[in-house]
């Protein structure tokens, strides 16, 4: 049995593989301003997560790519994937431990607190972010997960992600329904509502790594509990137990979720509301709509924003926060081990130029952290609008050591409860027994981040 590697454990041997490698390293034959960079003969390794939804169109984006960087540069670029936070966690690891490993990593906003626990990673100077281009280049929101503070950033802001919510308009027009709900509770009785035969009121992907641990922690966030509350972890309070108890209920009380969705990866969930199966299709992102505009429910559907009153409630409680999304999206950051930074910089500058972010956006629906390139994303693009808003209203996770352990802990609550809900329920003393577990968890990494 394979031991996941806990935020403690890289973040204990981070000086260990820092004092190994003996130096940081920076390319000789670079510009320090940000200029031309000769790369001849040189190869970048970058590690990104592997994109489920659009496979082929990401490895072309991987040809093309390395062909512009050695056309610009002389040097080439190799992609490795990862598919799930485990994966990452181990690949750092292995890098921090050994010296050696990926030059930049593409990292999920939300693990950017576990990278910079590690002090594996490059902290932007001034001169730095000049190589890529000025900090000034980025949206502001994008740059509020970077770092604990403006004087301590490793992330170089590349996708932005915000959460909203598909859903078909054909379909709740019949139902009477003229716009979804701003509750939680009132979206699972529009659900309940819009289930009939083989269509079905939401389309959730239960076993996706990813997905999960969003809804808990957003309902979690709007009920006035932020999971981790400074050193004290709060996943086994009674309003997180809500969130989970509300997730499932889709499936298991109001029936408005098709069984089969509890080994639903995202790509499953997003093609059953292509395919014009579920009426709505919570916790996705501009990334959607590169298929949903060539599906079946192509000019049928539109976005709109996620509730925002946790489940129980009519109104944001005292504490609560609305959040629309968590600030979503990806990062890169740059390895302190690298022998070649200022070619690092070189690539990221070419990735988040205007350019390649709208490229990047045509091809797999991220938004641009570019602000050229954001702001005229904006214009004529109306149906995008709820998208942007969302990211307007995003809040971060916590910029905790311990949030990777935690985002993990999450989403294995739902793991273990995939056979109670292949089975049409999840029991409260089940549900205690694992959220009790989770909390262990996450409060051990805590405890070991101190």
């Amino acid at each position: 049995m394979r031991v996941r590697p806990t935020l403690a454990a890289i973040a204990g041997i981070a000086v260990l593989g820092l004092a190994l490698q003996g130096c940081t390293g920076s390319s000789s034959n670079t510009s320090s301003t940000g200029g031309a960079v000769n790369g001849a003969g040189k190869t970048l390794d970058v590690l990104v997560a592997a994109n489920t939804l659009y496979p082929d169109a990401q490895k072309q984006w991987f040809s093309d790519v390395s062909a512009q960087f050695q056309k610009e540069t002389g040097a080439t670029v190799k992609f490795e994937t990862f598919a799930t936070t485990n994966d990452e966690l181990t690949k750092i690891q292995t890098a921090v431990v050994s010296g050696q490993g990926p030059d930049i990593y593409n990292l999920g906003t939300t693990f950017t607190p576990t990278a910079y626990s590690t002090g594996a990673f490059v902290t932007m100077t001034d001169d730095d972010w000049n190589k890529v281009g000025g900090r000034d280049r980025f949206v502001p929101a994008t740059l509020g997960i970077s770092g604990p503070d403006d004087n301590d950033q490793i992330g170089i802001p590349f996708a932005s992600r915000p959460f909203v919510m598909a859903y078909n308009k054909d379909l709740l027009a019949a139902a009477g329904i003229d716009k979804p709900a701003t509750t939680w509770d009132g979206l699972a009785q529009q659900a309940q509502k819009l289930t009939s035969g083989d269509t079905y009121g939401l389309a959730v992907a239960y076993a996706d790594s990813f997905d999960p641990w969003k809804f808990i922690w957003g309902m979690s966030i709007q009920a006035g509990n932020p999971i981790i509350d400074g050193k004290t972890a709060r996943i086994d309070d009674p309003v997180t137990e809500k969130a989970y108890q509300s997730y499932f209920g889709w499936l298991t009380t109001q029936h408005a979720v098709d069984p089969a969705s509890v080994s639903w990866k995202n790509a499953q969930a997003v093609a059953a509301f292509a395919a014009g199966k579920a009426a709505f299709l919570p916790m996705t992102s501009a990334t959607s709509k590169v298929t949903l505009d060539k599906s079946a429910v192509a000019g049928h559907y539109a976005y709109a924003l996620l509730p925002t009153i946790p489940p129980g409630q009519t109104s944001l409680p005292s504490g609560g926060k609305a959040a629309t999304s968590i600030i979503s999206g990806d990062n890169t950051v740059v390895a302190k081990y690298s022998q070649n930074q200022d070619l690092d910089f070189a690539l990221i500058k070419m990735l988040t130029s205007a350019d390649n972010q709208t490229d990047y956006y045509k091809r797999f629906g991220e938004l641009p952290t570019n602000q050229e390139a954001a702001t005229a994303l904006e214009t004529g693009n109306a149906d995008l609008a709820p998208i942007l808003d969302s990211s307007a209203q995003s809040v971060g996770t916590p910029f905790s050591g311990a949030w990777g352990d935690t985002q993990l802990a999450l989403v294995n609550v739902v793991v273990q409860s995939i056979p109670s809900l292949s089975s049409g329920s999840v029991s409260d003393s089940d549900l205690e027994t694992q959220l009790k577990a989770a909390q262990a968890t996450s409060q051990a990494s805590l405890d070991k981040a101190k």
